[in-house]
């Protein structure tokens, strides 16, 4: 796959946040926001009914719609994921930002805040990546043009990375 090395990066990225008792913060727009939440979901509730285990930090960025409107009215939308990043982000945990371009200008400016906590950022990303893949710690890009096979690919790595992460910590 030509994204291996890149996913068996994140996994060790993400391992090592949850092992030390840090969160998984995830954000992106339109079809990667609810991928957003469908990860969230999978850390806090579990990839496999087989592995009985906590539930892991995670939260989706995209869910408050109250945060994301008055963020959008009172500071600009390119800036309310990173105003969230600020707000509930701490140095070690992790940012998965989602972005099928890599050019969301919210997503970006949220991975910018990330860094400059001392997170660590993961970019699931598409095409050439974008600009985004010059800003996170680990761009995984899914070789297409097209949105739809990119969105397909990122929910297929996504489960892949909790998978993998839930066995590390728990199998």
């Amino acid at each position: 796959m030509a994204c291996s090395d890149s996913i068996a990066g994140a996994v060790d990225v993400i391992v090592r946040a949850l092992g030390t008792g840090k969160k998984v913060l995830l954000c992106g727009n339109g079809g990667s926001a609810a991928d957003s939440q469908h990860l969230a979901t999978e850390f806090v509730i579990r990839m496999n009914p087989a592995i009985k285990r906590p539930g892991l930090p995670a939260i989706a960025l995209t869910t408050d719609s109250s945060m994301l409107t008055a963020g959008a009215n009172d500071i600009g939308y390119d800036n309310v994921f990173a105003r969230e990043v600020e707000a509930l982000g701490s140095q070690g945990d992790v940012l998965i930002g989602i972005s099928t371009s890599g050019r969301s200008e919210s997503v970006n400016r949220a991975v910018t805040t990330a860094k400059g906590k001392g997170m660590a950022t993961i970019g699931f990303l598409g095409g050439d990546g974008g600009a985004m893949k010059e800003l996170v710690d680990v761009a995984i890009i899914v070789p297409s043009p097209d949105t739809q096979r990119i969105q397909e690919g990122h929910i297929t790595i996504g489960h892949i990375i909790c998978g993998l992460a839930e066995r590390e910590l728990f199998a």
